[in-house]
């Protein structure tokens, strides 16, 4: 309290007792014992309101103790159940969570993750993946604040993700690994890695690439199959020897039928090896019949060309060439799409050629757009001349309906450069982003597709989308999400199909070790998507002849179903609605194969770096007896004192307007006892 408010107080009681006084003080030698009482009364009633006019503030200190956290972070994927290590898991877990001495110390907070971080002590051992790293990174944001030394209870085996191995350079905590699983190295052919393309196209060949690896001192001789349907399609004889202990094998096969096609890739156990699971991996391959050949036709040179170029063919199905317009008209027949980018009067012969043949098309317009053209031969739309350009942003139209867009958030991406002005269409046509200008929606599309005469358009009013790209790779690490939404914008525009009311997304075949997502999507008579409906799958295992039917989940713009848990199998399925009684129906395969169980070892020597690099201690599952005392007497973690100071004002104190009210109270209560009211 400064003494300036201690000098009002102080001047506050003086006015008050003046007050008080010359209301109740007489001149008698001796006042009465009632005035007496009246006179103090009165004299808190005062005083009690000039301090809340004053309203002086006080500080108060409170203190806190803060523990440390001791944080227990389990692996809960399916190769600890493979290496027999699920018992000592579950024993060490609880015989850290039951220490009483470890409970008094640390706020104990448990945690088990496999591709994801769960806060949960629910130990299944049924995760497919095992992302360690993710799992730092995920705790890095929970315990950056604090100390919170980290039991890493693993085999220390990843599936995908960075390299846990450098985890300390984001989660700045002590980490003591328990290492679990058999550490002794033992005698193993390994199918290291098959590298092969998703598609193939028919009467063609595909190229097949394994990785072998042998673990062993002694020499072994052993035999690399591939085979289908049963029936042996390669063969080769393969040594490994101590020092030449891998090899790579480049194959090729043929795709003599359209169909998705099964391989299995397989090296024959030798004696007395313990693992003969990671001795094959399950592949397939979706033969094609067609290839979508697209022209990108330009007669000038600009980075969008060779983005184009890159996103479009990410899909080994479709290819690209580049042509200028007099060299498209000798080949159009040949492709399925044309892409011209910024029109001008050397593409008058190419428009009406593509008008002849009711050509699908995809038109960007940018700055050097020749627009007097473009308005004159163009029948669909129109587009304001101003000899101004603008920097446009895009917004995503969540109504669009013609296919299923994901949001990659696109208003966060750089703006295209175009020319300053509006589009006019003389055509109903829809718009998948649309125009704004620092914010501010302009109600005019960006991209925009329709469909006339039997043949589909788009047109992008805007160049610069190799930015975009390169904006998605900076946003996601990859290029993945931007490729996507361009495969199925090309892919909607190069095709001549009808909409449907329902659609749906899926692949042919999924790797055993992968998340199995249907998507579909439904909209009403008008073509606007419909969340009111309910949809259901029917899936049938072919094989066992079983049927299974699930619901479809509302994901903001279409509908989902996770089917990660069914087993490998031939699969038909069907999705259909309640109301309405329209369905789709689908077939695809799910491979055999688990990630989880390639691995024969605990990975000790990165569990030994990551607690070397963090400060901590490895402990492997049959030695854990000196950890609980090492983090009892690890004088890094202790109990933290906290003093926490409030300044509270006079106002906030509630006893003071009860004051008020009991000494008025007790005033006109004597008062009108005695008579003097």
């Amino acid at each position: 309290m400064s003494s300036e408010t201690l000098l009002y107080i102080i001047l506050s009681g003086i006015i008050a007792m003046v007050v008080a006084g010359f209301q109740y003080y007489t001149t008698k030698k001796s006042m009465s014992k009632l005035n007496m009482l009246f006179l103090v009364l009165r004299f808190i009633t005062i005083f009690s309101i000039l301090l809340l006019i004053i309203n002086p503030k006080f500080k108060q200190v409170s203190l806190s103790t803060e523990k440390p956290n001791l944080v227990i972070a389990i692996d809960n994927s399916s190769s600890i159940t493979f290496q027999n290590q699920a018992v000592n898991s579950k024993n060490i877990v609880s015989a850290l969570t039951t220490n009483s001495d470890l409970a008094k110390k640390f706020n104990i907070e448990t945690y088990t993750f496999g591709d994801n971080l769960k806060a949960s002590d629910s130990i299944t051992f049924s995760e497919k993946q095992t992302n360690i790293d993710n799992a730092f990174n995920q705790l890095s944001q929970i315990y950056k604040a604090s100390i919170s030394p980290t039991i890493l209870i693993t085999d220390g085996n990843q599936t995908y993700g960075n390299d846990y191995e450098f985890a300390y350079n984001t989660f700045k905590q002590p980490i003591y690994p328990i290492i679990l699983g058999d550490t002794i190295k033992h005698i193993d052919l390994k199918i290291q890695q098959l590298n092969v393309n998703k598609y193939a196209y028919l009467k063609n060949q595909f190229p097949v690439e394994a990785i072998l690896v042998y673990n062993g001192e002694t020499s072994v001789n052993t035999r690399f199959v591939v085979t289908s349907d049963n029936s042996v399609v390669y063969s080769e004889t393969v040594n490994f020897t101590k020092t030449n202990n891998s090899k790579v094998i480049n194959l090729k096969l043929p795709a003599n039928a359209v169909g998705v096609h099964v391989y299995k890739a397989q090296l024959e156990p030798i004696t007395n090896e313990k693992n003969t699971t990671n001795n094959f991996k399950n592949f397939a391959v979706d033969v094609i019949n067609q290839k979508t050949k697209i022209a990108l036709v330009s007669n000038m040179l600009h980075p969008d060309l060779g983005a184009f170029k890159k996103s479009i063919e990410s899909n080994e199905q479709r290819s690209v060439s580049f042509l200028n317009p007099n060299e498209t008209l000798n080949q159009l027949n040949d492709f399925q799409l044309v892409i011209l980018y910024q029109p001008n009067n050397t593409f008058n012969k190419l428009f009406d050629a593509l008008n002849a043949e009711n050509k699908n098309r995809f038109l960007v317009i940018g700055t050097k757009t020749d627009l007097n053209f473009l308005n004159k031969i163009n029948k669909n739309y129109t587009y304001e001349i101003t000899n101004q350009t603008e920097n446009y942003q895009a917004e995503l139209n969540q109504n669009y309906t013609p296919f299923l867009v994901d949001a990659i958030n696109f208003e966060s991406f750089p703006p295209l450069n175009s020319p300053y002005g509006s589009s006019k269409f003389s055509i109903p046509f829809e718009t998948i982003l649309t125009k704004t200008v620092n914010g501010i929606s302009k109600k005019d599309p960006l991209l925009a597709t329709f469909e006339t005469n039997g043949r589909r358009e788009a047109v992008l009013f805007g160049e610069d989308i190799w930015q975009w790209r390169a904006h998605s790779y900076l946003n996601s690490k990859s290029f993945e999400t931007f490729d996507d939404f361009m495969g199925k914008l090309i892919q909607y525009v190069a095709s001549n199909k009808q909409k449907s009311r329902l659609n749906l997304e899926y692949e042919s075949f999924y790797n055993g070790n992968t998340n199995i997502i249907i998507m579909a999507e439904f909209f009403d008579k008008n073509y606007i998507f419909d969340t009111r409906e309910t949809l259901r799958i029917k899936v049938k295992d072919i094989v066992s002849n079983t049927t299974k039917t699930f619901p479809l989940i509302l994901n903001n713009t279409n509908y989902q179903v996770d089917l990660s848990n069914l087993p490998p199998s031939d699969y038909s399925f069907t999705v259909s609605t309640s109301n309405e009684k329209i369905s789709k129906s689908g077939n695809f395969k799910i491979l055999e194969y688990n990630v989880e169980q390639q691995f024969l070892n605990a990975d000790v020597t990165k569990l030994k770096q990551l607690a070397t690099n963090s400060n901590g201690k490895h402990y492997f599952v049959a030695k854990t007896d000196g950890l609980i005392s090492n983090l009892l007497n690890d004088s890094r973690f202790v109990t933290i004192q906290k003093s926490h100071k409030k300044t509270l004002p006079l106002i906030d104190w509630n006893y003071l307007l009860i004051i008020i009210a009991l000494s008025l109270s007790v005033e006109w209560f004597l008062r009108k006892y005695n008579g003097l009211i």
